[in-house]
């Protein structure tokens, strides 16, 4: 509240005298309509862009959704929910969500071990580490398209690298399928993925690792525990937030998994390396059938949307509410 210096003849000249309660409050109103118009100026621009680049094609999506369209001119042909009943009851479409579940299940129960048991081991005082650090994050750095013709070469049948290396040890007979087969193309290109992602989650948690204070495992080490007591008990749980992190991650990256499948093998052989977004892209691009193409995206992000919010309920809860309240705490 500020003060004006006036003459006042009750009390001589050059005493301070409050201004009016009205004029008080009126300067409140007008530093409040200020700093809103500050925060609103600063978030308008990014406001703008995610209203055009994100929330209108979405919501453009889910009315195409309720179309039969091909994609050319405005959506005319309403069918209901004609789209939604037909993707349900297409064998390539649930072959996609049971494709989704397997590369969700080797991703946490192979891919995230593995990038925590190098993170783990290049905590450690190695000669050289930084150049194993470095090796083992290029592969997240290249494109996906890059890694996609890689393999595809790597892979190719009887002509590529992995054939000549299987034939030199006596098992060429093992070599030929990698992509060509629909029993093998899923593993294959689990391979692939693990080894273009697992770099990012080793760097994820080797920034974890060197937060946790190392007083607390040399207090650990002098009570006489061991090193995988020092690991269970001590680094795992103080680990825990970037494993969620970290795992929440790893499951949308799958539910929306495209560019490098379509790359190296466009969905084949007979869909068999199919997943949603690689069916989406072959309706609404190849087909021209846009309306199906958008219920598929729909459903995408329904799958999406409800994971993450069931995982920020029960699994992030404790994360955010430590993160809620220190914010509080710092406020006050």
């Amino acid at each position: 509240m500020t003060s004006t210096f006036l003459p006042d003849k009750r009390s001589g000249p050059g005493v301070v005298v409050p201004p009016p309660p009205a004029a008080a409050a009126r300067g409140r109103a007008r530093r409040r309509v200020l700093h809103w118009l500050t925060a609103v100026s600063f978030q308008l621009p990014a406001l703008v862009l995610f209203g055009v680049l994100v929330l209108l094609p979405l919501l453009f999506a889910v009315y195409a959704a309720f179309f039969r369209w091909g994609g050319f001119g405005m959506p005319s042909d309403y069918t209901g929910v004609d789209n939604f009943t037909r993707l349900f009851q297409d064998p390539v479409f649930l072959g996609d969500l049971w494709r989704c579940v397997v590369l969700v299940v080797l991703s946490l129960a192979l891919q995230l071990p593995f990038a925590l048991a190098m993170a783990v081991l290049l905590n450690q005082r190695l000669r050289g580490r930084a150049v194993y650090r470095m090796l083992f994050f290029a592969p997240y750095v290249l494109s996906e398209a890059i890694t996609g013709v890689l393999f595809s070469m790597l892979f190719a049948p009887d002509d590529g690298l992995a054939d000549h290396l299987l034939s030199d040890i006596g098992l060429g007979s093992l070599g030929g399928k990698w992509f060509s087969d629909p029993s093998t193309v899923m593993a294959t290109l689990f391979l692939v993925m693990m080894w273009k992602y697992f770099g990012f989650h080793m760097m994820l948690y080797l920034a974890g690792l060197q937060s946790i204070p190392a007083e607390l495992t040399e207090a650990a080490l002098i009570d006489g525990a061991g090193p995988w007591q020092r690991f269970r008990r001590v680094t795992l749980p103080l680990l825990a937030p970037t494993l969620r992190i970290s795992a929440f991650l790893s499951v949308i990256g799958s539910i929306q998994l495209f560019d490098l499948v379509w790359v190296v093998t466009t969905g084949g052989p007979d869909h068999h390396s199919e997943t949603m977004a690689v069916t989406m892209f072959q309706y609404g691009f190849k087909r021209y059938q846009v309306g199906y193409a958008s219920a598929i995206s729909v459903v995408m992000f329904g799958i999406s949307l409800v994971f993450a919010l069931a995982y920020q309920r029960f699994v992030l809860r404790r994360d955010l509410e430590g993160a809620t309240t220190t914010m509080r705490g710092g406020g006050a």
